[in-house]
């Protein structure tokens, strides 16, 4: 069940950063034809998916972490 939950997270982290990306793409091209009220609506759309990117990435981390955490601990000290 963890496992199926991990990849969850992963994928949905994923997809919430493409969507982020694009709405950023969007927003730029809003912004670049002087439509300033559509390019904050997308700014404001890609924050939201990096909010829930970041949730998401933070669940499989625990998920990680909980299951593995030897070695996830000894990994985290060697990167310091």
């Amino acid at each position: 069940m963890s496992h199926e939950k991990k990849l969850e997270h992963h994928h949905k982290a994923a997809e919430h950063h493409e969507h982020a990306a694009k709405h950023h793409r969007e927003a730029a091209e809003a912004h670049h034809a002087g439509h300033h009220e559509k390019a904050a609506h997308h700014a404001h759309i890609a924050h939201a998916h990096h909010l829930h990117a970041e949730h998401h990435g933070d669940e499989a981390g625990k998920l990680h972490a909980e299951h593995h955490s030897d070695a996830v601990g000894s990994l985290h000290g060697a990167h310091h």
